[in-house]
């Protein structure tokens, strides 16, 4: 959503974005708006914001005046299913203030929270807050606007008034509720009462359900299907530069033909260019690669997302940083921008012949089809990473490898599957077939393509969803439901998303960009070499 200015009689009020160093101003300010709630220690934390702008960035707004930020607005978008009036607590749809169960496809804008610097209220910030969500809802195309509304009033009634009766009389103008009255204003139908919804001694815990019907709202075909296509890919000697751009080009013009949603190419399939040129040491040959090609590859891959229309989850590439190199995968969107997650755990031989270095990010991006995440072939093979990704919201996991032989493949398989099993998520693989043998470290390559499920009645026998010919030049294509997803995990044969002994184990996360929101980076324009 686009910033703009909402006039009152009393002034201005500029409505933008949250950033991230607006947090430790928010954090204070919440703390001010709702000091009982505060000391119940049901206000926003450094974590949880920090959150809402990794998982829901337009979510997150803020309303200033003369610069200073005077109230804001958290959100997130939930898929609500056919009851959306169903009774919830505020813990549970927020998944704890967290927001891990952001939905982008979801069908309904949740209001977690609007609150106003006391300072300032009576200037029509609370109202320029509630426009902003409305349009916010408007743009995306949510059919609804959903909230818990706090009786904020409601211990002031006499004590034999059920909060049924109480609303009615707010309704009805006989009562006045400081919150409810204002919402009733803003166009909000009340549709149910939520008994402990949320600790909060001036409502005795009591909220509204309220809702708000976008009158644009344009329902579109519902579907839950992806489609993903894995290339198997075979790396052989090539004359030009050319020659790669018309194997890579092959295979995303069949996957388009096939309508698939996303493309995987494994890892290192890049490394293929090396042969256009003499042989050389292999880390001068890596070098090379990471030096004279990206931007060429860059390109190429962004104009075959653009041209197709398709997500191309770019195997790997070998990208300088100053004085480092990482083994990166770039994600391209089909509008050509993209962004690069890096190999984590890298492997003895990629560091003995190559000198390559492990990142410190983990990326999660949302699609309109998928909220999906990479982890490059060795990654897989370490639980906790995929844990995080899957508290992160995380559906698809695109796994691209390189091995030597079937060893090195299994490892990846069996780790893949399991990843799948214990998160219940869908991981797709794509490895390396083929030689280079004028390439060190590219001699010899094993590779059989698969996308794996999660083992329950909802999914295929075997938990593997499709499964190519080891070694043979291909494309796998294959369609998932991502719904299938969430009634497993609702209701599975076992649950192990909801049976985790976190009273026993934690998950302590350090990622570097724990703080920072990854944004898709436009891809610039090159020359592409012959």
């Amino acid at each position: 959503m686009q910033a703009f200015t909402f006039e009152t009689s009393k002034g201005s009020i500029y409505i933008r974005q949250i950033e991230n160093e607006d947090i430790p101003h928010l954090i204070e300010m919440n703390k001010k708006a709702f000091p009982l709630m505060a000391e119940e220690n049901v206000v926003w934390s450094e974590r949880q914001l920090q959150n809402h702008l990794r998982l829901f960035p337009q979510g997150q707004l803020a309303a200033l005046i003369d610069g200073v930020i005077v109230g804001a607005t958290a959100s997130l978008i939930v898929n609500i299913g056919r009851d959306p009036y169903r009774a919830h607590t505020y813990a549970g749809i927020t998944d704890g203030g967290y927001f891990h169960n952001h939905d982008s496809s979801g069908d309904t804008l949740y209001g977690a929270d609007v609150y106003v610097d006391p300072d300032y209220q009576g200037r029509g910030i609370g109202a320029a807050l509630y426009e902003a969500r409305r349009r916010l809802c408007k743009s995306l195309n949510l059919q609804r606007i959903l909230a818990g509304g706090r009786l904020s009033s409601y211990d002031e009634a006499p004590g034999e008034l059920s909060p049924e009766a109480y609303v009615q009389k707010v309704i009805d103008g006989e009562i006045r509720d400081r919150v409810l009255s204002f919402q009733l204003r803003e166009g909000f139908t009340v549709r149910g009462i939520l008994r402990n919804y949320i600790t909060d001694p001036m409502s005795r815990n009591y909220a509204s359900l309220i809702e708000w019907l976008n009158p644009n709202y344009s329902p579109a075909e519902p579907s839950s299907k992806v489609r993903i296509a894995c290339v198997q890919y075979k790396v052989r000697k090539i004359d030009t530069f050319e020659d790669f751009a018309n194997q890579v080009e092959y295979f995303v013009e069949t996957a388009a033909d096939y309508r698939a949603d996303f493309v995987l190419f494994p890892e290192f399939f890049s490394v293929q260019l090396l042969s256009v040129i003499e042989p050389l040491p292999a880390i001068d040959g890596i070098q090379k690669l990471a030096d004279e090609f990206t931007e060429p590859f860059v390109d190429l891959m962004s104009r075959m997302a653009r041209k197709y229309g398709v997500y191309i989850i770019g195997g790997s590439h070998p990208i300088r940083h100053q004085d480092k190199l990482q083994n990166e995968c770039l994600i391209f969107d089909p509008d050509g921008r993209y962004i690069a997650q890096p190999k984590l755990h890298i492997t003895p031989a990629e560091k003995r012949y190559w000198g390559i270095s492990g990142g410190h990010e983990l990326i999660v991006l949302p699609t309109p089809k998928a909220k999906i995440a990479v982890q490059i072939c060795y990654d897989v093979e370490f639980p906790e990473a995929s844990r995080y990704l899957a508290d992160q919201g995380v559906e698809i996991l695109f796994v691209p490898y390189c091995t030597d032989d079937r060893h090195g493949q299994l490892r990846v398989r069996y780790c893949a599957q399991a990843r799948a099993i214990e998160n219940q998520i869908f991981v797709a693989t794509a490895g390396i077939i083929g030689n280079l043998p004028s390439v060190p470290a590219m001699d010899i390559h094993y590779g059989q393509a698969a996308v794996f499920t999660p083992s329950d009645f909802e999914f295929a026998r075997d938990g593997i969803q499709a499964i190519a010919d080891s070694n043979v030049e291909t494309l796998l294509v294959t369609d998932i439901d991502t719904e299938d997803l969430y009634r497993s995990r609702a209701s599975g044969s076992v649950t192990p998303r909801l049976d985790r002994r976190t009273d026993l184990f934690e998950l302590k996360v350090k990622l570097k960009n724990l703080e920072t929101h990854s944004e898709l980076n436009e891809a610039p324009e090159f020359e592409l070499p012959k």
